[in-house]
C-alpha cells in the first residue's frame, strides 16, 4: 500500500518568522488520520525567514532529526552543544530525560527543512540526552538511498535510539533506486524535497507525503532531477 498525501492537503500555519507545513497532526493542527506513521510522529516542512528561529524550549522522550534542504541552521541546547548544519546534511537530538534547545536561522537568507520526530524505543526514552550532527556530501547518495541517520545495527549513520533509519537520495531524471525493507510490516514515508517521482508506478510530487505499509520493495523513478528523504520504521 502507497498512500498518496498531496503537499496542498497538508496542515498549515505561517507565523511570519516561520511558514510551514504538517504532514501530521502537530501544534494548532489537528487531524485524527494524521496522528503518526507508525513510530513517526512529526514531519514539518518549515521554511525560516533569515534572522529568525526557535527560541529556547524543552523536549523529552523523542527523536528529532533535522535534514537541511537549503540556506543553514544553527543550534543551541543545554548540553553545552552548538553547531552549525547546512543544506543537505542532517542533526540529530536524542531528547532524552529532557532537554531545552534553541534552533535559529542566522543567514542572510531563508532556510528551508524537514524537521522529523520518531518515537525512541522504551527503554532508551528516558536516557541521558544528546546532540550530534553529520556532513552528508549529495554526491555521496546519487542514484542511490544513503543512510543518514539509524539505530538499526551495522549502518554507518548518525545514532538514533529505536528502530527506524532515515535515508536520502538523488536521482536524475530517468534514473531509479530500490529500496528494501525488512519484511512487510515497517512503515515507509518518503517525501520529495525536490523533483517528482513514480514509486511503484504512484506519482508523487515535489513536498507529497508517500505513506507506504505491506511492501518490501519499493522502486523510485525521478522524473525530473530529485531530492528524496524516507523514514523507515516500526
Amino acid at each position: 500500500m502507497i498512500e498518496r498525501r498531496p503537499y496542498h492537503q497538508l496542515g498549515a500555519a505561517d507565523y511570519g518568522w516561520l511558514d510551514t507545513k504538517y504532514h501530521f497532526s502537530f501544534s494548532n493542527y489537528f487531524n485524527r488520520n494524521r496522528m503518526n506513521w507508525g513510530n513517526l510522529r512529526v514531519w514539518n516542512d518549515d521554511i525560516i525567514a533569515p534572522q529568525s528561529g526557535f527560541d529556547p524550549h524543552p523536549h523529552k522522550e523523542m527523536e528529532i532529526i533535522t535534514y537541511v534542504r537549503s540556506g543553514a541552521i544553527s543550534h543551541r541546547d543545554s548540553m553545552g552543544n552548538e553547531g552549525r548544519t547546512e543544506a543537505g546534511d542532517v542533526q540529530v537530538m536524542s531528547a532524552g530525560s529532557g532537554v531545552y534547545h534553541a534552533e535559529y536561522n542566522l543567514e542572510d537568507e531563508r532556510t528551508t527543512l524537514f524537521q522529523i520526530w520518531i518515537l525512541p524505543t522504551m527503554e532508551s526514552a528516558k536516557g541521558e540526552p544528546s546532540w550530534g550532527m553529520r556532513l552528508f556530501p549529495k554526491a555521496e547518495r546519487a542514484g542511490r538511498f544513503s543512510v543518514l541517520a539509524s539505530g538499526i545495527d551495522g549502518d554507518d549513520a548518525l545514532p538514533i535510539r529505536t528502530n527506524a533509519r532515515v535515508v536520502g537520495a538523488t536521482l536524475k531524471a530517468g534514473d531509479t533506486a530500490e529500496y528494501r525493507f525488512a519484511d512487510g510490516s515497517r512503515y515507509g514515508y518518503l517525501v520529495p524535497a525536490e523533483g517528482d517521482v513514480e514509486i511503484n508506478g504512484i506519482r508523487i510530487e515535489k513536498g507529497d507525503g508517500a505513506a507506504i505499509h505491506g511492501e518490501t520493495l519499493i522502486s523510485v523513478t525521478a522524473l525530473s532531477d530529485a531530492e528524496i528523504v524516507m523514514v523507515d520504521t516500526e
